[in-house]
């Protein structure tokens, strides 16, 4: 019963899945006819979550709306070459990629904010009176500030790969996609990244 029980709960995630896909594919066809309303409806199913992954990609929340407002902006432009060859959100996140990679090399050539930087902010961030010990709460904050970094301190494929995977559940296949790589490739990313984050988050494994 229970093996029963967990396929049809498979099935009924995956029918979910493409019931979401086939809702965002008519409301493209839609603004690909220049339906504004259309448009406005896959924002505000989407924006929260391409904000999110492009806080995530730049380590910086602040600029994530004005960047995520750019892959809509993409969006609406590119809505009259749209096809169906994929996923909606496969096409979504390939546009939000371009544009990440694009404003990551702007700020790298910048360098207007450094990894020592942050994570000087950081520390000044929750530093405190050392006769106090720290609370679960702050360690939790600072343990999530010390991920946050290591994600940020990955090579952007490997940054997205695990970032699609581990905040969006994202399948291999699509990641490859958005990524423009094969799954192969995709797997090799996320052990590399798995790897990296392992060695830079090693003191806190240890406690």
């Amino acid at each position: 019963m229970a093996n029963t029980a967990s396929i049809a709960l498979t099935m009924t995630d995956t029918s979910s899945h493409d019931s979401d896909d086939a809702i965002d594919v008519a409301l493209m066809m839609r603004v690909k006819e220049g339906d504004h309303a259309a448009f406005q409806q896959l924002v505000e199913r989407h924006q929260d979550m391409i904000i999110g992954t492009v806080a995530k990609m730049l380590g910086n929340a602040s600029d994530a709306p004005d960047i995520a407002q750019q892959v809509f902006l993409r969006l609406w432009k590119s809505a009259k070459r749209y096809k169906q060859k994929a996923k909606f959100t496969t096409y979504l996140f390939t546009i939000t990629r371009n544009l990440v990679f694009n404003e990551s090399k702007k700020r790298a050539r910048r360098k207007t904010h450094s990894l020592d930087e942050r994570e000087d902010e950081s520390f000044q961030q929750f530093a405190d009176d050392s006769s106090k010990s720290p609370d679960a709460e702050t360690l939790q904050s600072e343990l999530q500030v010390a991920v946050d970094q290591a994600i940020n301190g990955l090579p952007e494929k490997q940054r997205l790969a695990v970032i699609l995977r581990r905040y969006e559940n994202m399948p291999y296949e699509e990641i490859a996609n958005v990524i423009g790589c094969s799954v192969s490739a995709v797997k090799s990313h996320l052990f590399r990244a798995r790897t990296d984050l392992r060695t830079a988050l090693q003191s806190y494994l240890e406690e």
